[in-house]
């Protein structure tokens, strides 16, 4: 018997030999099985306001227009998904939940709210509301105006994992049994002596863009991130730790004429331009594009930084750049697989 005639038995068999899956080479580094791609705001618009015409939420439950990246099945990162959601002046996105844990980051108009689990959060352009994993949660817009968000969520990595539930609530919105920011000052640094929480996963809030804002406008002068600029980092208000535990949300600004420096993680990243107009230099393996591909964006854009591939931001406007982003680096170091690496100055 040859090894030819061993592999086709094998396979016979429901077994596979070592030889036939290996590369050859015991050296080797991470490879994202997805590549770069951006999103253009005018195509997003045009698409959410299509949808808003011809799609009505009895027919979709979710008026949702998802990132989609043409290598993968579904999702817009292997681990990640990244859309926006429209819901028109009086509507209701009825009450559900399951096991994704997902966040709003409110990119066009307000007065809308969200309510989760019994307590009402308002929304306002800048704003990240989380909704953590089998939350109830359903959205409101008592506006005069549409508004819009942008839903990131871990549904890739839930639907690979096959452990995904969702049931919907026994009525189409949920009775407010919390005050608007309770959580807000429940956990706030000065919290009160009988607040408790036991629970693994981090509570539903609503991080203002107002309060980000003036972070951002206090740290304006300091050196910040060589490879991120002024970097802020959403945290779980109980721990101090990541957003969520599957994946965590950032908030940069650019200054006017900033480049970082480049760098590379084993976590992938899906970025939206908030304000500004810049550019992502990022630098593909060999066999995929030619490496040094630029990506020239825009607010309103959005676009994702695979795993393990240098990638470096500029601002070339006159105008700070805001750039907000979900990346799964909680999963990779929870799981022991984070790694990064920076370069001082790379040259392009």
């Amino acid at each position: 018997m040859n090894l030819e005639e061993l592999t086709k038995e094998l396979k016979e068999k429901n077994l596979q030999g070592y030889w036939s899956i290996a590369r050859g080479d015991v050296s080797q580094e991470p490879a994202a099985p997805f590549e770069p791609c951006l999103w253009r705001w005018r195509d997003v618009s045009e698409a959410i306001d299509k949808a808003g015409e011809i799609v009505g939420l009895d027919q979709s439950f979710r008026r949702f227009i998802g990132f989609h990246n043409p290598a993968l099945k579904i999702g817009t990162a292997h681990t990640l998904l990244l859309g926006a959601q429209l819901v028109k002046p009086g509507e209701i996105a009825a009450a559900h939940r399951h096991t994704m844990a997902a966040i709003r980051f409110v990119i066009k108009g307000g007065g809308a709210q969200t309510t989760i689990d019994g307590e009402p959060f308002p929304m306002e352009a800048g704003d990240l509301i989380t909704t953590p994993n089998r939350t109830w949660h359903d959205h409101y817009n008592g506006s005069s105006e549409p508004i819009i968000w942008l839903d990131g969520a871990d549904g890739p990595l839930i639907r690979h994992l096959g452990i995904g539930f969702s049931e919907p609530f026994q009525e189409k919105q949920q009775r407010h049994s919390r005050a608007v920011d309770r959580s807000r000052y429940e956990l706030a640094p000065a919290r009160p002596s009988w607040f408790r929480s036991d629970s693994i996963q981090p509570p539903p809030y609503r991080y203002r863009w107002e309060d980000t804002e003036k972070i951002f406008n206090a740290l304006a002068e300091h050196p910040g991130d060589p490879h991120d600029g002024i970097l802020l980092r959403y945290v779980n208000p109980l721990t101090g730790g990541p957003t969520l535990p599957t994946f965590a949300c950032e908030i940069q600004m650019l200054r006017p004429g900033e480049e970082t420096r480049s760098h590379r993680h084993t976590s992938s990243a899906v970025y939206h331009v908030f304000r500004g107009k810049g550019y992502t230099i990022i630098d593909q393996p060999a066999g995929l594009r030619a490496a040094d591909t630029r990506y020239d964006w825009e607010t309103g854009d959005s676009f994702v930084v695979p795993l393990w591939q240098w990638h470096c931001h500029r601002n070339n406007s006159k105008e700070p750049v805001i750039l907000f982003s979900i990346s799964d680096r909680p999963l990779m170091e929870a799981l022991g697989f984070y790694r990064e690496e920076g370069e001082e100055r790379r040259e392009k």
